[in-house]
């Protein structure tokens, strides 16, 4: 699926058409450049889950915890991560095969440690506004 989202006010409707594209899975897998938007997608993805708290880039904690609707979120930034036995040390298996929605920044830098299946989302700035948004489910 191609999205494009020229402004903001789209991404309300982008996260709940991404949500629907899901169905059952529950790992969502984010790739861009920094600045890209990953961050500012995840926490529409979020509000569309029903969540009401805060959602802001776990940079500095690797994760951060939301309550949903009807499911726990738990958003990861791996960005600072200097291996993937890190992950391991944080238990990520724990919060990956929990049935909850897992939104990982940065994946890339635990390619060994990624599930079989999830939802793919690259993020693409074409300008300061515009971003075009591919995503795939694998």
């Amino acid at each position: 699926m191609l999205l494009t989202a020229s402004s903001l006010t789209q991404l309300p409707s982008i996260a709940s058409e991404i949500v629907s594209f899901a169905k059952d899975t529950r790992i969502f897998l984010f790739y861009g450049d920094m600045g890209a938007g990953k961050t500012t997608l995840i926490k529409s993805l979020c509000e569309s889950l029903g969540t009401t708290e805060p959602v802001t880039s776990p940079t500095f904690s690797i994760v951060n915890e939301y309550t949903g609707t009807k499911n726990r979120i738990y958003h990861f930034d791996f960005y600072r991560l200097k291996n993937q036995t890190e992950a391991l040390d944080m238990g990520y298996e724990e919060y990956f095969y929990s049935d909850a929605y897992c939104f990982i920044e940065w994946p890339e830098k635990i390619p060994d440690l990624l599930p079989a299946h999830y939802i793919n989302i690259n993020i693409k700035a074409l300008d300061d506004n515009s971003r075009q948004i591919i995503i795939k489910q694998i």
